[in-house]
């Protein structure tokens, strides 16, 4: 009689592992396997980290193998597994992978494809198309869409993050980091004793230093030694966290009447004010957004204020960007007087910490908080909801998008909610953080989110005119690499732009993303693509996924897992398995170059660095 030998392998998170009784069924063209039990609960076997083998005796072979069943019933509670693949080697000797990377809980049975990524075309037997179908139909009901707040994004279905579906959690190793990483940080910058500053009036710049020498390195101890000069206020511009706001200055806006005569004393290349803006050597930063933002009045006993500034700025002749003026709000007049470095030390030092106040502001909540975190938990959802794990872009994408929403579930549960951390800490809290995010996103679009497109928008594109613009370098250099990775993976399931038109599967993901992801605004759905026609239009598509939640989010928060590494095989094929090494020979070599770029520099730039990008947004 025909014997199948199976090799299971349980995840090495703690309590991966299980007492509970699982079976195994056997699927192939010719036939099944009956129902067999591997083990029973106390055997040892399915412990944490570990590969058992099993042999299934079956009356006759069963053909090509289709599906593995697996299922597992509680013995005394309910005993969560997580199950990584699962491997068959049939009577002829040849081995057939299945991978899972999932967590069986409850008695609910498990049905897994073999690991070959498929389009829905390439799906012929009836079984293959019902088990595609039942797939995205349980995902559905799973994976539903609600709106946190009028005007957000989109987000998953679920109030705490005890409510996500099991395989979307934090594992227990994780959840446990979240909560000692949180406590550490407070541990070690002392919060806890200055805890009451932040909803107080601070008297002096001491204030600042007895939290900030809590987090002591070199680049560190530079800016604080440099902070209050102008040349440090506008390098932060360029490879500061908040490297975004920077635009170049074709026309001074009326709203702004800075003059030749204000700033001459300012400028280097004997020319007029005028004449600099057309040469190219004048940027602008807008802060518009924060206009009629409701600062934080959650402490009646606290006064807080905001301000919604325009900040001009110059390129020097040793290209160095330097702050020419400032005006602390959006409309000119006597009451709202146009800063200036010429005068008193105090006064230009207050107008820049303004400045950087609502930078602050605009970085947490719309550059990360927005246009990363729910941005990507949009893509994440409209994915688990409209492809199956058998599409290659659900294989491409997984790794991209771990723990995103469990992150933002968080966030919502203890973070931006109604008396939470944003209320305690932050001069937008009560309710102006929600009015920041519901006006940007009406500047919130597809094009926005491909790089090279967003600095090409703010004239900043050029490094001949900006030459110390690491963000933009780096940025560019991840960017190429990921979306030359991404073409290879697409060129070869989809053989012509044909294929992609006819991918009904990712066209309705395409279009989950727009007509809801993005919001219920009819229109800002006309801000992102409803279809998608060429192989280029995917490729584009799929590296604005993956580089927002990579990429990006490094860049504009910091760095723990690696871009380019996957622990979990969900691709067996050899080509894509090639282009991933491809990928990460690419990246290696912008390490390599910006490692170098950055020695013997004072303030080096490796935000962008791949060996310090996370794969996905999951913190």
């Amino acid at each position: 009689m025909p014997s199948y030998t199976v090799m299971v392998a349980t995840g090495s998170q703690w309590f991966a592992g299980t007492d509970d009784y699982i079976y195994i069924t056997l699927v192939g063209t010719e036939g099944c396997s009956e129902r067999t039990l591997l083990d029973k609960p106390f055997y040892n076997d399915f412990e944490r980290g570990a590969v058992d083998s099993y042999d299934v005796t079956v009356g006759e072979n069963l053909g090509e193998m289709e599906l593995v069943k697996v299922e597992k019933n509680k013995y005394w509670v309910h005993d969560d597994w997580y199950c990584k693949y699962i491997t068959v080697k049939t009577p002829s000797g040849d081995y057939v992978e299945f991978p899972c990377f999932r967590w069986l809980v409850d008695d609910k049975e498990v049905v897994l494809r073999d690991g070959r990524a498929r389009l829905p075309k390439d799906d012929k037997t009836r079984l293959e198309k019902q088990h595609r179908r039942k797939e995205l139909e349980s995902r559905r009901k799973t994976y539903r869409w609600t709106e946190w707040q009028p005007g957000f994004p989109m987000s998953i279905d679920a109030n705490t993050h005890k409510e996500l579906p099991r395989d979307i959690q934090f594992d227990s190793e994780k959840g446990v980091d979240f909560i000692l990483n949180y406590s550490k940080a407070i541990e070690n910058l002392c919060v806890n004793q200055f805890m009451h500053m932040f909803q107080s009036s601070w008297n002096d710049f001491a204030d600042f230093e007895r939290i900030f020498v809590r987090i002591k390195n070199t680049i560190s101890e530079y800016v604080m030694q440099h902070w209050k000069e102008d040349f440090m206020f506008g390098y932060q511009y360029l490879n500061g966290c908040n490297p975004v706001m920077i635009q170049k200055c074709t026309k001074l806006p009326e709203k702004f009447p800075v003059t030749h005569n204000m700033v001459a004393d300012c400028l280097e290349r004997e020319m007029t004010l005028e004449e600099e803006i057309k040469a190219g050597n004048i940027y602008l930063a807008d802060y518009e957004l924060m206009e009629d933002i409701s600062p934080n009045s959650t402490d009646p006993c606290t006064l807080q204020y905001l301000a919604a500034p325009i900040c001009l700025l110059y390129n020097n002749s040793q290209s160095k960007i330097l702050p020419l003026a400032i005006q602390l709000g959006q409309t000119p007049g006597k009451d709202n007087p146009i800063f200036l470095p010429s005068d008193g030390q105090y006064d230009w030092m207050l107008a820049k910490i303004w400045v950087r106040s609502s930078d602050f502001h605009i970085h947490q909540t719309v550059t990360h908080l927005l246009r990363t975190h729910l941005v990507s938990e949009v893509f994440g959802v409209a994915m688990f909801r409209q492809l199956p794990a058998v599409h290659p872009a659900y294989k491409l994408l997984l790794p991209h998008i771990r723990f995103t929403i469990a992150i933002n579930t968080k966030a919502r549960e203890q973070l931006i909610c109604e008396f939470g951390i944003f209320d305690k800490a932050n001069g937008t809290g009560g309710g102006g953080h929600v009015e920041m995010i519901q006006k940007a996103m009406r500047s919130l679009t597809f094009r926005s989110l491909c790089f090279p497109d967003a600095i090409k928008a703010r004239g900043v594109d050029s490094p001949e005119d900006l030459p110390y613009y690491y963000y933009r370098d780096d940025g560019n250099r991840v960017w190429d690499a990921t979306k030359s990775f991404v073409w290879d993976v697409v060129c070869i399931y989809y053989d012509s732009d044909n294929t992609v038109q006819k991918d009904e599967e990712i066209q309705a993901f395409v279009k989950d993303v727009c007509s809801f992801g993005i919001g219920l605004e009819a229109s800002l759905q006309t801000l992102f693509p409803k279809s998608l026609k060429t192989r280029e239009d995917l490729t584009e598509y799929l590296t604005v996924i993956i580089f927002t939640a990579s990429a990006h989010h490094a860049a504009v928060n910091f760095g723990q897992l690696f871009l380019g590494m996957y622990p979990d095989e969900h691709f067996i094929e050899k080509p894509v398995k090639e282009a991933m090494e491809s990928f990460r020979q690419r990246l290696a070599e912008v390490s390599s170059a910006i490692k170098i770029r950055n020695e013997g520099k004072k303030l080096p730039y490796y935000y962008f660095s791949p060996d310090r990008i996370p794969n996905s947004v999951a913190v």
